[in-house]
């Protein structure tokens, strides 16, 4: 192991591992928001909401990632021209949401029937009921999958590196490209990687453990 190789580039991991946590936690937060309006509208009773959120899920999570952010950088319509970290904001977000939204659909459809009818016998309007009702009990079911679903953004983040973001993966190719030194650059990427993965699935874990002594 040459750790001079490692000292030399510790400022571009370290620059490229913020870079990478911070798309990482924009694209959860936005594919959460989008991901939440859009199982709203595949459970509304308007037949041309759901067919378009069913559209919209289902070409999302049929493409290849890779594939929306070659579109969002280099064909964006109407002439727009996004920066690197915007286009691969966009591009993360509206796919991943695809995915949140499935997660959150079916939390919200675990919920109980009766309950909601007891809701309505108690006078609860469709807000009151969806705070008081069904969120928190969609959450208590929707932990596991959601976390894990943020688990695999923060990997597939990598991708972005292709449309020059300069993130940790990018960091660590251009590293080898001037090094040819595996161990020292790809090594220490997937080490900085497998730290931040196991902080999310160290919080699931305390998540899980507060939900359970409630």
């Amino acid at each position: 192991m040459n750790w001079d190789i490692i000292s030399n580039y510790w400022p571009i991991y370290l620059s490229g591992a913020i870079t990478t946590l911070k798309i990482s936690l924009s694209v959860i937060f936005c594919a959460t928001v989008l991901g939440y309006f859009i199982a709203l509208m595949r459970l509304s009773s308007s037949r041309l909401l759901r067919g378009v959120t069913f559209t919209y899920v289902w070409v999302f999570r049929g493409v290849p990632i890779m594939l929306v952010l070659f579109w969002f950088y280099y064909a964006t319509p109407f002439g727009l021209e996004l920066s690197a970290f915007a286009a691969a904001l966009c591009a993360c977000s509206i796919a991943s949401a695809a995915f949140k939204s499935e997660i959150i659909r079916a939390g919200l459809m675990s919920v109980d029937k009766g309950q909601l009818e007891a809701a309505d016998s108690v006078g609860m309007n469709p807000l009151q009921r969806m705070i008081r009702i069904t969120i928190p009990q969609a959450v208590r079911l929707i932990i596991p999958p959601y976390i894990n679903n943020s688990v695999i953004i923060l990997k597939e983040s990598a991708q972005v590196s292709i449309i020059t973001v300069p993130d940790l993966m990018l960091g660590a190719q251009r590293a080898y490209n001037s090094t040819f030194s595996v161990a020292e650059t790809l090594g220490v990427a997937g080490v900085l990687y497998l730290t931040m993965t196991s902080c999310i699935m160290l919080f699931q874990a305390f998540i899980e453990k507060k939900l359970r002594m409630n």
